[in-house]
């Protein structure tokens, strides 16, 4: 197996750790449309943050290319698709980039080749939309002259603990003899092991669920947030109190972004739809989620106004731009909708978030008339942030996670 050579499309945060561990034992070439992405690349700068530069040139060292040129891909014998699958402004599915993967592959297909899909996509998607792709302009048919499998990422940004071969990993393919090969194919960089599904569609609506799952629960908690805050309730003393129970799964509140949880919901529920059920659990969990960014926005200036503090006019701080903590991923970053809700109401923000380059000038003191702290990078725990409010007497720090280790925060959800 380590003959083979793997072309690994899409360099984000889910394509390039993959390529460099997977250059550890096999000849491979990174490609990515994007040129801006391959030049930093070749340089050995990874802007996601989730390969360090030293690693990034050793695998470049030894042997690791990186490519835009379609022509350079011609002679891998396996294709692994990590290509980034959004939702559109209709939370449809919008397959468009998973598409254009499958035509650059099926160009270059080959018989004896494998395609392997770790783009989270719905239960089907695979075989009914990327399959035809690949056997229309390659002339080739599955399973008879090459063969497909689905393997879901499952890369959590930020995560230096959790990582790539740390995490087992479900693999699937079109024949019992491709699942195999697959399984194994993964299995030798994967120290934590594989789980073989027994279809690609298993492995497809596995991934589907894991998010939806996570989404929901965080939607629970959330519209527990929402009816608290009407009875004058801290929900953090509710959970702490009902977290005694042993049975009790403790998730707190807090806006939902990224690109898995936020997004994955909206896949399984469009196929659903198409095939005649409209989901009540997973539906009304994202619309109370998406619902958040509101409630953030309204609580804070509802506090400004309660201290007599102006919202027309005020300045307001807001520490993280992005979707977590210690990340550069802004990816579905609820942001813009706070930060219009407060223009609407005529009030100035102002943002700090020092692993974004447009946002990491620190902010000056005495300034602000509130602080919102949307995520906690480990550069916000020590700001003095009282120092950075005008009036001391008037001070309001909404802490959306009661993330700060000093507790200062007026407010938490």
């Amino acid at each position: 197996m380590n003959n083979q050579t793997i072309c690994i499309l899409g360099l984000g945060y889910v394509g390039l750790p993959l390529a460099v561990e997977f250059s550890k034992k096999y000849k491979v070439v990174g490609f990515d449309i994007n040129e801006k992405r391959i030049n930093e690349l070749n340089q050995s700068i990874d802007h996601t943050s989730q390969v360090e530069s030293e690693d990034l040139k050793v695998a470049i060292i030894d042997g690791l290319t990186f490519t835009s040129e379609e022509q350079k891909i011609k002679d891998a014998n396996i294709f692994i698709v990590t290509v980034p699958t959004p939702i559109d402004e209709n939370r449809i599915p919008d397959l468009r980039q998973l598409l254009d993967a499958s035509s650059i592959i099926g160009r270059n297909l080959k018989k004896g080749d494998y395609v392997i899909y770790e783009s989270t996509t719905y239960p089907g998607c695979t075989e009914e939309d990327c399959v035809p792709v690949l056997e229309k302009l390659s002339g080739l048919q599955m399973n008879e002259d090459f063969f497909v499998g689905y393997s879901p990422e499952r890369i959590n940004p930020g995560d230096k603990v959790n990582t790539l071969t740390k995490i087992k990993k479900v693999t699937s393919g079109s024949s019992p003899e491709a699942a195999t090969f697959i399984d194994e194919l993964y299995g030798s960089i994967i120290t934590a092991g594989t789980h073989k599904a027994p279809s690609i569609r298993v492995a497809e609506a596995s991934k589907a669920i894991e998010n939806a799952q996570r989404d929901i629960n965080i939607s629970f908690v959330n519209e527990l947030a929402l009816i608290f805050d009407k009875m004058g309730i801290n929900t953090q003393d509710v959970l702490e109190a009902a977290s005694t129970k042993w049975n009790f799964l403790k998730f707190t509140p807090g806006l939902v972004g990224g690109h898995c949880i936020s997004v994955d919901p909206y896949y399984l529920a469009y196929k659903s739809t198409q095939l005649g059920y409209t989901p009540k659990v997973i539906t009304s969990g994202r619309e109370v989620n998406e619902h958040m960014p509101y409630f953030v926005a309204e609580k804070l200036m509802r506090l400004m106004l309660e201290k007599e503090i102006q919202i027309k006019g005020s300045n307001i701080l807001i520490l993280g731009a992005t979707f977590k903590e210690n990340t550069p991923d802004t990816r579905n970053t609820k942001l813009h909708v706070i930060i219009e809700e407060f223009k609407k109401n005529g009030a100035n923000t102002f943002l700090y978030d020092p692993l974004i380059k447009e946002f990491c000038k620190e902010p000056m003191e005495n300034s602000y008339d509130s602080i919102l702290i949307l995520v906690l990078h480990i550069q916000f725990a020590e700001l003095n942030l009282t120092s950075l409010l005008k009036d001391k007497s008037k001070k309001i720090i909404f802490d959306l996670k009661s993330s700060r280790p000093d507790n200062i925060a007026d407010a938490i959800l």
